[in-house]
C-alpha cells in the first residue's frame, strides 16, 4: 500500500505570482533536496515513527526551505479522506453567539483538533430546508465526520448520517433513542443536586423554569428537579413548573408567571445561567430580595454566573467539546472507543442560594 503523501503531487500545485501561474514545489523536489526517497518524505509528513531522526530533520528542513505545501485535493483522492470534520448547531446564529455554552463547546472541539491536521467546519441549520441542504452537503464527501449540537425533537439527521456511513457524534443525549455515539452532561444528577441544596437551606415551595422540552436536556433537568422533591417527600406540583426557551427574556416572563401563580414560592431552579439572569432581573424589578425572599439556582457555571454571583450547577462544557472531537476522530480512524460518554457535574455555591 502506498504512503498517503506519495500521491500528494498527483494533481499539480500552482500559485499565482505577479499575474502568472507559478509551479509550487513537489514531493520529488523535497526528496531530492533532503537526499531521501519519496517514501521517506511521505512517512515524515504522515508522522510515521519508522524514520530516523536524521532523515526527519533533513525532510523538515527541505519542506521549510522550499515552502512545500501538501496538496489536500490530491491526497483526498488517494486516501478517501478530506481531513475535515463538521460541527453543526441546530440553532439560529443569534443564539449561537448569545449563549456562552456554544463558545465553550467550540473551544473544546478546537483544542482537541489543534494537534492534528483536521480542519473544523462550523455551520448552523435550523429549518427543515436548511437540514436538507446540509445533509446533501455532508454526504457529498466534504467531511470525514460530523458533530451535532442542540438537536430538537426527534431529529432524524444523526440516524440518516450514520446509515449512510458518515461517523456522527451528538452533543447531548438525543430526545428519543440513542445514536451510535453521544457525549452528554449528567443533567438529571446536576438538577437534583441544585434542588437538594435548596431543600437543605429550608426552602419548601420550590419552582422551576425549564429548558425547552423538545430537547433532552430540558426533560432531564426537569426530571432531576422532580426526583429531588420526591426524595424529600414533597409532592410534584404542576403549578410550580413553567417552561421557557433558553433565553433571558423568556425566563423573565416565566418568572413573572410563576410569582403570579405561586406567590408564596421561596426558591426557583432555573435550567440555564442565561435564563437565571432573566429570572433575577424580574425579581429585582419586583423588589424581591435574593436569596432572602426567593433563592435562585442556575445551571451551567458560565462566566455570566460568576458575574451574577449565581449559585449554579457546573457542567464541564469545554471537556464536552474535547470528548466529542476525540470520540469522532477515534471513530473516523477505526480505533476502539466508548460510544456513550456522560460527564459529571457539581454544585457551585455563591450568593443567590
Amino acid at each position: 500500500m502506498q504512503d498517503d503523501a506519495v500521491q500528494d503531487d498527483a494533481v499539480q500545485d500552482t500559485a499565482v505570482q505577479d499575474g502568472r501561474a507559478a509551479k509550487l514545489p513537489t514531493l520529488d523536489e523535497v526528496a531530492a533536496r533532503a537526499g531521501v526517497g519519496r517514501g521517506t518524505v511521505s512517512r515524515v509528513l504522515n508522522g510515521s515513527p519508522k524514520v530516523s531522526e536524521e532523515a526527519r530533520a533533513a525532510v523538515l528542513e527541505a519542506v521549510a526551505a522550499l515552502g512545500y505545501v501538501r496538496n489536500r485535493a490530491a491526497r483526498s483522492l488517494v486516501t478517501g479522506r478530506t481531513d475535515s470534520v463538521a460541527l453543526v448547531v441546530s440553532e439560529p446564529a443569534e443564539r449561537l453567539f448569545e449563549q456562552p455554552f456554544f463558545a465553550d463547546v467550540i473551544r473544546g472541539v478546537s483544542s482537541a483538533l489543534s494537534g492534528s491536521s483536521r480542519q473544523l467546519l462550523l455551520t448552523m441549520a435550523q429549518s427543515a430546508e436548511e437540514h436538507r441542504r446540509l445533509e446533501d452537503y455532508l454526504m457529498g464527501q466534504h467531511v470525514d465526520g460530523v458533530m451535532l449540537m442542540s438537536l430538537h425533537g426527534d431529529d432524524p439527521l444523526p440516524e440518516r448520517l450514520e446509515r449512510r456511513g458518515l461517523p456522527t457524534v451528538v452533543g447531548g443525549r438525543p430526545l428519543q433513542g440513542e445514536p451510535v455515539s453521544f457525549v452528554d452532561i449528567d443533567n438529571v444528577g446536576g438538577a437534583a443536586s441544585a434542588v437538594a441544596h435548596l431543600l437543605s437551606t429550608g426552602r419548601r415551595r420550590i419552582a422551576t423554569i425549564t429548558a425547552p422540552l423538545d430537547m433532552a436536556a430540558g426533560h432531564s433537568r426537569l426530571e432531576g428537579y422532580r426526583q429531588a422533591l420526591a426524595a424529600a417527600g414533597i409532592p410534584d406540583d404542576p403549578m410550580c413548573v413553567e417552561h421557557a426557551d433558553f433565553t433571558e427574556r423568556g425566563a423573565a416572563v416565566a418568572m413573572g408567571t410563576l410569582l403570579a401563580r405561586v406567590p408564596d414560592l421561596d426558591a426557583v431552579f432555573v435550567a440555564s445561567d442565561l435564563m437565571a439572569q432573566g429570572a433575577l432581573r424580574y425579581l429585582n424589578e419586583k423588589g424581591c430580595q435574593v436569596p432572602g425572599d426567593v433563592a435562585v439556582v442556575g445551571f451551567g457555571d458560565t462566566s455570566l454566573a460568576a458575574h451574577l454571583d449565581l449559585t449554579t450547577v457546573h457542567q464541564p462544557v469545554e471537556t464536552m467539546g474535547r470528548e466529542m472531537a476525540d470520540l469522532l476522530v477515534a471513530r473516523i480512524d477505526g480505533r476502539p472507543t466508548e460510544l456513550h460518554v456522560v460527564l459529571d457535574t457539581h454544585l457551585v455555591l455563591r450568593a443567590t442560594a
